[in-house]
This record gives structure tokens, sequence and C-alpha cells, in this order.
């Protein structure tokens, strides 16, 4: 059955592409009562929401592309929800072949920044304006208030931004929503809040994992743990469902559920997106790197079975069962601490790239529109807002009053986490990581200058010496070793 075209002009915004995500973003809108065009390369899909969710609002469905923009307001406002990559692409070239000057495509799907400043630029060169805008929560999020992250032009957030910020979440009247800054930086923040979600779920698990095997706890004991952190400063979202999660049953089986799934760990690809920018900015993001290697160690399944039966383990046995209390409240100091790194981290590589391409972010606000909606919405979030409300040109996260102070108290639990782990053989690469990191960053000199001396030997890659910073040096290693200077 086809679906007759709708009037001209007709709806405040338009969503092409009806999967979950789609369909209920473009619900959310008409829950809130805008009047939303809808659409999908199939129609039976865009058929089924109607006959399923027609009733939650005005809608206003198209079976072509040509009607789908028709039937849009002007200026005109489609928002994409298809698979990034190349059918993205060809959506975008669908509607701006049927856009005037001034109407706006809006990309809300997972696309890698470089994308998105790649198409803001063509598009805008046709006299359109082109959105990359993060959206996280997940398909709940997208129904009931997501965390919205969009670039773009301050003109076209103009246009949006009013209907954004009112079916974003909202946490104490204050939407979780703000204009992020022009081309990538959308689609760029929403690629380390990814990242860092990747960090705070592995950090997680190895909590988890340690309670397992050093305590020899069950799953629902442990989910009584997270049950009971999630009322001190790690109340987040992650924590809850870890709580949940952990305290479910299998109903085939009865067993705890988790104990019935695989232990390979999935990946859709923003974490190593986040991690390859790090490294090309060179910002260390050790925390979100390790999370995401953990990942692919999970899924190595011929390396592991391989290792399993060949390399000893030559652990030392540490009796802790005595200590039991203060070792589950260290795991919880270790993860508190490990997670302030991850965080500082990100918003690191954040700055860097505001800094790198112009884009003017406001670090204060990143932090508190992902207070709702999003994944790793947190109390702990607020505390970064204030931070940088405190100095905006903070040079790292840690280095506040308030999260150098929390730190300070976790160090020792810290330390000790880590150090019982290695001696007993309980792989905690997060936590590790981001321990290394803090005595890196805070140690008063580091081996580089080594580093340094070797790249200049092998390679003529020239040093600074402490005495004159500002001057460039090379030893000639294989005549006299008299030094010159190269500028």
């Amino acid at each position: 059955m086809s679906i007759p075209a709708p009037a001209e002009g007709v709806a405040d915004l338009g969503v092409t592409g009806m999967a979950v995500m789609g369909s209920n973003l473009a619900r959310n809108f008409a829950s809130k009562g805008y009047k939303v065009a809808i659409h999908n390369r199939s129609a039976a899909k865009t058929e089924k929401v109607i006959a399923e969710h027609g009733d939650d609002g005005e809608f206003y469905p198209s079976e072509t592309m040509a009607d789908f923009v028709a039937s849009l307001s002007k200026p005109r406002v489609a928002i994409i929800m298809v698979k990034a990559g190349a059918p993205t692409d060809a959506v975008i070239e669908e509607l701006a072949a049927l856009m005037e000057p001034g109407d706006i495509i809006v990309d809300c799907g997972n696309s890698n920044y470089h994308d998105t400043r790649r198409r803001e630029a063509d598009i805008r060169a046709r006299g359109l304006h082109f959105v990359g805008s993060g959206v996280s929560g997940g398909e709940e999020g997208a129904l009931k208030g997501p965390s919205i992250m969009p670039g773009g032009t301050v003109e076209s957030y103009k246009r949006l931004g009013p209907m954004f910020e009112s079916i974003s979440a909202h946490v104490d009247g204050v939407p979780c929503c703000t204009h992020v800054g022009p081309d990538g930086a959308g689609h760029f923040v929403k690629m380390v809040h990814n990242g860092i979600e990747y960090a705070d779920m592995q950090l997680i698990a190895e909590a988890y994992d340690l309670m397992r095997k050093a305590l020899g706890m069950s799953a629902p004991e442990i989910g009584k743990v997270f049950e009971e952190w999630n009322k001190t400063e790690l109340d987040s979202y992650l924590i809850e469902i870890t709580a949940d999660v952990l305290q479910h049953s299998d109903p085939q089986t009865g067993k705890p559920f988790v104990d019935i799934i695989l232990d390979q760990a999935a990946q859709k690809g923003t974490g190593a997106w986040t991690v390859q920018n790090a490294a090309e900015m060179g910002i260390p993001v050790t925390g979100i790197a390790e999370a995401t290697f953990a990942r692919s160690l999970s899924g190595s399944i011929p390396q592991r079975e391989a290792a399993r039966t060949t390399l000893p383990a030559l652990t030392v046995d540490t009796p802790i069962d005595e200590q039991r209390e203060a070792f589950i409240e260290a795991i919880r100091q270790a993860l508190y601490a490990s997670k302030m790194v991850a965080y500082s981290q990100g918003f690191d590589l954040i700055r860097s790239a505001s800094d790198q391409y112009g884009w003017n972010v406001d670090m204060g606000a990143m932090a508190r529109i992902w207070r709702g909606g999003c994944i790793i919405r947190a109390v702990f979030l607020n505390r970064i807002t204030e931070a940088y409300e405190r100095n905006q040109e903070l040079p790292l996260l840690l280095s506040d009053s308030y999260f150098a102070g929390e730190i300070a108290k976790t160090v020792k639990s810290w330390r000790w986490i880590v150090s019982f782990s290695a001696l007993n053989g309980i792989p905690v690469p997060a936590f590790s990581s981001t321990l290394s990191y803090y005595d890196g960053v805070r140690a008063e000199q580091l081996p580089a200058n080594l580093i340094q001396g070797q790249r200049d030997y092998f390679g003529a890659h020239t040093y600074h010496r402490v005495d004159d910073s500002a001057g460039v040096y090379h030893t000639l290693w294989s005549e006299d070793r008299s030094e010159e200077k190269q500028n």
C-alpha cells in the first residue's frame, strides 16, 4: 500500500531513518507537540511507526524523499538517523539535491567527525547548513530524553536549539543540550563521551573481577556492593545498571545471568576512534586505550587459548579474607580514582581538538549536558562543571582543588589494589594504566630525556638542553661526538 503525499510545509521538522533510534527520536519530538515528518527507504517501516505509535503525536509520513522534503516548513530541518558511512553520505546527497539555501541537514548518527567536517564544508558551499550532532542515551534516551551534542553554525542552532533542548533530558531544570561548536565539534565530543564510557565500563568490570577472584564473592553479592556504592560519590547510571545486571538470574538455568554470558566484549568503533585521534594529537588517554584494548583481548580467542595452556602464573598467595571489608572499600576508591583520571584524559582530548580546530568548546558545559539522558550520566559530572566554572583555562582537570583533594584520599588504596592484582595475576589494565598516568603526570622528571638521546643517536632527531630549552642540538655520534646547535 502506498503512502499518500502530505501537504507541503506542514511539518516543523522531519526524521528519515525509522529504525528504533530514529523512530524513538521522532516520537519524542511528537510528544513535545512538534509536527514531525517521517520517512524511511523502506516504506513498510514508516507504516509500522504510524500503525504502532500514530497516536503519540502529529506525524506526516512520506513514501518518497521528495514528498518528505516538501512536507517540511522553511527553513527546513531534516534529521538523518541511518547507518554511518556511505549510507549517510547517500542520504545527505539525496536531501541536498531537494533543499534550498538556508535549509538544515542534521546527522544524529555516530559519524566520524572527520566525515562530519568534510560534509559540513561541502554542504555549506551549496548554501545549506549541515549539523553533526551526537545523541547519547540509547533507545530509551532517544524516546524519553537524551543528551544532545549538536555542532554546526550558530545560525543553525537558533532554529534547532529550542527543539533539541525541549526533547533532551533535563537536570535541575537545565536541558542536557547545548551548541558545542562549528563543523565536527558535536561528533568529536560524542566520540570522546563514548571513549570515557569504554573506560568507565572497563573499570567497573575490573572491580567486579577483583571481588569475584580475590574474595570469591557471588555475582548477586557483588551486585549488592554496587548497590551500596551507588549511594556514594560513584552514584551513576552505569553503577546502577551494574547492580541490576549482577543480581539478575538466567530464567533458563537459574544461574546468575552474568555467568551465562560469553566473556567476549564487542565494540562499534568509537573507542578505537578516540584512541586513534588521541594518538594523533599527542594526548595520553591511557584509561580509554586500555579499556579499548581489553575488549580486543577478550575477543582474541586463539591467543587466549594458547596462553592459557603455556604461560605460568607464578603468583604470590596473598590472603585477603581477614581484610575483606577494607579490601572492598579499597576497590571502590581505586575505581573512583581511575574514573577521575579517565574523565580528565577525555577532557584533555576535547580541549586539544577545540584548540586545533578553533571550536571554542565550553568544557564545563560538556559535563553539564552529560548529567542526564546519556550512558555516563553521574552526580560526579556536577563537580567537573564546577571545576571549569572556577577556571575555564584549567590545564588539567585533576589539578582542580576539588579533584586534587579527592584523588589524594584514594591513592594508598589505589596502589594496594594495583599491586595486589599484579602479585595475584588478576588483570586490571585500566586500574594500572590510570595509576601509571597519575604518577607520570605528577612526576618532576620523566625518562624521556634518555629516549631523546637514543633518537638523536640513531636518527639525528635532535634534542633540547636543560640549560637552553629553546635551542635545538645534535651530537655527532659517529664522529667525534661534538655537539652542534641546529638553530
